[in-house]
């Protein structure tokens, strides 16, 4: 039987043991996170984050602005907190109205306070081997390995997926020496995304397709971690079928698995920026 990659308990430990390290600063480390409109599947989102955070002991700034906001106010929004010295962390929730250039909003987030570890400064740190945040989700997964003591050192991992929040960014943390994987990224553009599953050792489904890898597609033992969420009649789905999850040595399921885990990447993110501060 697969066991499973319980995110859900992990991240209650992290948060633990964030809030003990919390105690420890001489200043109490801040939240920003920045909403624009009324979307309720987005404010329920960062609600949650909040909740998150008064666990721990990180202060919440909580900035809401009406749907209609220009991109030249958000970005004077955006560089109050850059000098704000409450804010450690900050975030600015997506989407954004479709007038606004979200690529030029993220990069005006200072980099030290960039609490997604998505800041173009952080990505280049990533590629570099430069210390500083990290991709919530893509740590948040090699923690979950990790922490099960699951090593991928010389193992070929599959991860499918190429965006700029989970697929391109794991594919560098698990090329890092301290993970060591060798790494196969497939897309919308690979022809046959079961060929390369079929003989990996560890398979990522970060696609956003329900049940998209079946079981033929995985050899026995395999341990699979599954990150794509899409809302079903029965709930969320994830990438990964039933069948699939059957064959695994391991996985990481939908939901409960790696979701838990990109939010308490978050808050680690920012209570390392006020470590650093």
């Amino acid at each position: 039987m697969s066991k499973k990659l319980d995110g859900k308990k992990l991240a209650a430990q992290i948060r633990l043991d964030l809030a003990h390290r919390v105690n420890r600063l001489s200043h109490q480390p801040g939240l920003a996170t920045i909403l624009v409109g009324n979307d309720p599947a987005s404010y329920s989102y960062v609600s949650g984050k909040h909740r998150d955070c008064a666990e721990v002991g990180i202060a919440s700034l909580r900035v809401e602005l009406p749907a209609t906001i220009s991109e030249t106010e958000l970005l004077s929004e955006i560089y109050k907190l850059n000098e704000d010295l409450s804010c450690t962390g900050m975030i600015v929730q997506l989407p954004l109205p479709g007038v606004i250039d979200t690529g030029r909003i993220l990069a005006a987030i200072s980099p030290e306070k960039d609490a997604d570890g998505l800041h173009p400064v952080n990505l280049g740190n990533l590629v570099l081997g430069i210390a500083g945040a990290l991709p919530c989700t893509p740590r948040g997964i090699i923690e979950l390995l990790r922490h099960h003591n699951i090593s991928v050192a010389g193992k070929e991992v599959v991860v499918i997926g190429r965006g700029t929040t989970v697929g391109r960014p794991l594919g560098l943390l698990l090329t890092r020496k301290s993970e060591n994987a060798t790494v196969v990224l497939c897309h919308t553009g690979t022809p046959d995304i079961s060929h390369y599953t079929k003989t990996a050792d560890v398979v990522i489904a970060a696609a956003g397709n329900p049940g998209m890898v079946k079981a033929d597609w995985i050899k026995s033992g395999a341990v699979l971690v599954d990150v794509g969420i899409s809302r079903g009649k029965s709930g969320l789905i994830g990438d990964i079928s039933e069948g699939a999850i059957a064959k695994s040595s391991w996985h990481a399921p939908v939901p409960g698995g790696v979701g838990p885990m990109t939010r308490a990447m978050l808050l680690t993110n920012v209570v390392e920026a006020a470590e650093r501060q």
